[in-house]
């Protein structure tokens, strides 16, 4: 093979190569610059979100430090785990944020977002995702409607188990004609939720004691 055409090929790899480094040390540069505010963009977000759902005016925590892993929890919906984020005020407990899904709603599951103060009442309620159809079930979304804020200051104690159920079939809660099955789905998981809460709360606050007292025996 000519000698020249050898040279050539060995320089065009040399800048190829080059060319390669050099990029790969852009991006990891970019990346490095850029993760921080990413990150922390992100926790502003969700931080937001959570606000929505348990006000800044009843805790005095970081939700985001201080939350827990729940494990696969059929009474929230939950077929894997989940993060449940607990309020205090002054060291004591405040309430909690649930991730829950309603598996029923008329295209699929409907994620939620649950806030309930200590006492158990609920302080707001929030669709995180659904696949319901647009101009009916699309509704459960604040940004098309208020429904969802029917569910705040409702407690078990408020509501007999019997009113848990939109007003066609018998309950308390709106719906909106041709769509009832989404709403349906929402005011039973968001029951669901208060049960567990009722049954669990004690629990959920007190991980922390308990994984303590292991640690210092």
């Amino acid at each position: 093979m000519d000698k020249t055409i050898i040279k050539h090929a060995v320089i065009t790899a040399l800048i190829l190569a080059a060319f390669t480094v050099v990029g790969t040390a852009i991006l990891s540069g970019t990346f490095e610059v850029t993760k921080t505010p990413i990150a922390e963009s992100e926790r502003q977000a969700k931080l937001q979100l959570l606000s929505q759902v348990m006000p800044a005016s009843l805790h005095d925590n970081d939700l985001l430090n201080d939350s827990l892993d729940l494990p696969a929890t059929p009474e929230l919906g939950l077929r894997s785990g989940a993060k449940v984020y607990r309020a205090r005020m002054k060291g004591a407990p405040a309430g909690v944020v649930l991730e829950a899904i309603a598996p029923d709603g008329y295209s699929g599951e409907i994620k939620l977002l649950i806030g309930v103060a200590v006492d158990g009442s609920l302080t707001g309620v929030r669709v995180l995702a659904h696949k319901e159809t647009p101009g009916l079930g699309d509704y459960i979304e604040l940004a098309h409607s208020d429904w969802i804020k029917h569910f705040d200051g409702q407690s078990l104690a408020r509501t007999p188990d019997d009113g848990w159920k939109v007003k066609k079939d018998g309950g308390q809660f709106d719906y909106m004609t041709g769509a009832t099955i989404t709403p349906r789905a929402v005011v039973k998981a968001v029951h669901k939720a208060l049960k567990y809460y009722e049954q669990s709360h004690e629990e959920l606050f007190a991980t922390d004691a308990a994984k303590q007292e292991g640690e210092n025996a």
